[in-house]
């Protein structure tokens, strides 16, 4: 599955999943039933704990969706333990600075690449079964995607993209309108400029670049302009959509 989803996006395809705040199984279940290709397993802003992770994450293998985690930080035990668990891409918040994103690098990869914590007895390796240098080997192959949300994180862009090992960088519309001082408008033409100044330095450096949307005018703006993994909306929010959109043509 890792490889599959690697090697679609060298390709050049896109690829679209929602975030999922949910703690039940069943909806990341659903989500890869319903055709998406990954689905955001989110402990930021999620109820999500560590035994929770783990189902969703099978969840996910199940029904053969790709199981990102964003982890509620960029420390070391939250990458750690989110890998452990089984999470083939790791997608963290809040990057801002070249020495954070080679941090989180360190953390995410095993020596020589990094200097995450070892473990062989986890579910990632099978709980041991899995061939312990082939563990190691694969481990080091996850997806990781930094999220840059601020004009902080803009102004370091060029040495942020100079990081060895990063795969996608995920740009947070509703952080980086919060930070230019117009927060909840993700279509102010200021955000809008700033994005795609990301996403030309970021395609200049052949890294792939990703976003959230929540109505697909969006995801199809930012599709034309090269952003191959799009995030669109939430679980919680498209059920409340769809049954909001029942009980509106109900009451007509």
């Amino acid at each position: 599955m890792l490889k599959k989803f690697k090697d679609n996006l060298q390709k050049g395809q896109n690829v679209l999943g929602p975030f999922m705040k949910t703690s039940d199984p069943a909806f990341v279940e659903i989500a890869g039933h319903a055709g998406f290709d990954f689905a955001i397993l989110d402990m930021e802003h999620g109820p999500i704990d560590i035994i929770m992770l783990q189902n969703l994450i099978r969840a996910a293998q199940c029904s053969n969706i790709f199981p990102v985690v964003r982890v509620q930080d960029a420390s070391e035990i939250s990458i750690n333990k989110a890998l452990d668990v089984g999470a083939m891409g790791i997608q963290v918040p809040q990057i801002k600075s070249a020495q954070q994103a080679n941090e989180v690098i360190k953390a995410a990869r095993f020596s020589p690449d990094g200097n995450r914590g070892v473990c062989r007895f986890v579910r990632s390796a099978n709980y041991s079964a899995k061939d312990k240098f082939e563990f190691f080997k694969e481990a080091n192959e996850n997806l990781l995607i930094l999220q840059l949300e601020g004009t902080e994180a803009i102004e370091n862009l060029e040495e942020i993209l100079e990081v060895k090992g990063i795969d996608i960088i995920f740009i947070g519309p509703y952080d980086l309108s919060q930070s230019l001082g117009v927060p909840g408008q993700v279509n102010h033409p200021e955000v809008h400029m700033k994005m795609k100044y990301i996403i030309e330095k970021a395609r200049g450096k052949e890294i792939v670049v990703g976003t959230f949307v929540d109505n697909m005018e969006n995801a199809k703006l930012w599709k034309g302009l090269g952003v191959q993994y799009i995030s669109y909306s939430v679980d919680v929010g498209l059920f409340y959509q769809y049954c909001n959109d029942i009980v509106e043509k109900y009451k007509k």
